[in-house]
């Protein structure tokens, strides 16, 4: 690469898919520059959205170790480089390819592993991340909370036998004998 501002681009580029945690390549063409505005707007703070040129992409997505999506450097190309939750960009990039049938997702990497678009679309449909941790604490919550009756049927149940053996040795003490009692008698 001779020219110094391709490598510049390559070193940025290549910066930007170390800083996120998800890429995600579409096919733009078609769209005007204000359906691109939106579609950035859309993603919120947690994805930057790039037209990109697909030799420069090429080499900084190799020298970060991607190699899988070199067959999708073909035509009009855009990344979407996640550096928030993946599920929600999935779903900003899904649900904005329906209302504009021209964005087309080509695929994409997840935390270093090559994803079709079908699995982005199924990425799409998971829940988010707040959603499932919220699902993971009241799963554990209720988990912990038949323990703690678990924990506290024990004693309580330990108490209520002692208070009803307490209660018949009463009652058989007033007019029966204890069977010690009868024992020490038949010597």
């Amino acid at each position: 690469m001779a020219r110094p501002d391709k490598a510049a681009a390559v070193a940025e580029i290549t910066e930007l898919f170390r800083g996120s945690n998800a890429a995600v390549l579409t096919e733009y063409r078609g769209l005007t520059v204000k359906q691109v505005k939106t579609l950035r707007r859309s993603l919120g703070e947690n994805a930057q959205y790039a037209v990109v040129k697909n030799t420069l992409t090429k080499i900084a997505a190799n020298e970060v170790g991607i190699t899988e999506l070199d067959d999708l450097f073909a035509g009009p190309t855009a990344v979407a480089f996640v550096t928030g939750d993946p599920v929600e960009s999935a779903k900003a990039l899904r649900d904005f390819a329906k209302e504009n049938p021209a964005l087309v997702i080509k695929g994409g990497v997840l935390d270093g592993k090559a994803l079709t678009a079908d699995e982005i679309k199924k990425l799409a449909d998971l829940e988010s991340r707040e959603v499932l941790l919220a699902k993971l604490a009241g799963a554990m919550k209720g988990k912990q909370s038949q323990a703690a009756a678990l924990f506290q049927a024990l004693p309580s149940k330990l108490v209520r036998t002692v208070e009803a053996l307490r209660e018949k040795v009463e009652q058989g003490g007033a007019g029966t004998p204890a069977p010690a009692a009868e024992e020490t008698a038949a010597e």
